[in-house]
């Protein structure tokens, strides 16, 4: 299943005590339709505040039923809460949607401009003073590739290596929006926003280009600016093999 939602009234997509999460209200549709209890599986464990246009889940039913079923199902047992199953189809027993990803594709939006957020609220991380994007730009290159990000990974990151290949990094500006386009096959806790959060520094002239290669090659936490706010952030999509 292509799963969207709004990350910000939920804690995450991984279950916690603390409220819910997107993996735990599908979980909940998914018995108040057949009544079976059922792990769902994603493509990416979103932090509380962040988005997916394109999370890709899988759950092994037991059920018989249709995919249309469960999709208008879920769509109507995880009101009111933000959450949308785009599609859903049915898989091979052996698919799991977190290992067989080859790719994931993250978007993060900044809208650069004075004037306060009103629609995009809770949808963008609103920077006020001016920033170059072209320099955001260049001095995101010296990311790409196969890289130690211990910098730019919390301090809470379980993944047993810090090494990990970026295949892109680009910052594209539309008017008042600037977009932050990630791609790798998978990514550390944190990533992605430590990333935004040192070249949002680099696009006010605070940082140059080779103050990110110093704080890449320090490999120290410490070296690292700060994050990004999770609000601008968005899982766009997962990539399979075909």
């Amino acid at each position: 299943m292509t799963v969207e939602y709004h990350g910000g009234p939920m804690v995450g997509f991984q279950r916690q005590k603390n409220g819910m999460s997107v993996q735990q209200a599908i979980e909940e549709a998914v018995e108040k339709f057949c009544g079976e209890e059922v792990r769902v599986f994603g493509s990416g464990r979103t932090d509380a505040g962040v988005h997916a246009e394109g999370q890709v889940i899988h759950i092994d039913l037991e059920t018989e039923t249709t995919s249309d079923k469960v999709m208008g199902a879920i769509n109507y047992h995880v009101k009111p809460l933000p959450i949308s199953v785009l599609d859903c189809a049915a898989v091979s027993q052996d698919f799991h949607a977190r290992f067989d990803a080859i790719a994931r594709h993250y978007r993060y939006l900044i809208v650069n401009r004075r004037a306060p957020l009103t629609i995009d609220k809770g949808l963008a991380w609103h920077v006020p003073v001016p920033l170059d994007a072209e320099a955001m730009h260049d001095a995101a290159q010296v990311l790409v590739g196969d890289n130690d990000f211990t910098t730019f990974r919390s301090i809470h990151c379980q993944a047993k290596s810090p090494v990990k290949t970026l295949d892109r990094l680009d910052v594209i500006r539309h008017g008042e929006e600037i977009s932050i386009m990630a791609e790798a096959r998978s990514f550390l806790h944190h990533q992605v926003r430590s990333m935004v959060g040192t070249l949002k520094l680099v696009g006010e002239g605070k940082w140059t280009k080779q103050d990110v290669i110093d704080a890449l090659e320090a490999k120290d936490r410490s070296a690292l600016g700060f994050n990004g706010p999770p609000q601008g952030l968005y899982l766009v999509r997962a990539v399979y093999p075909d």
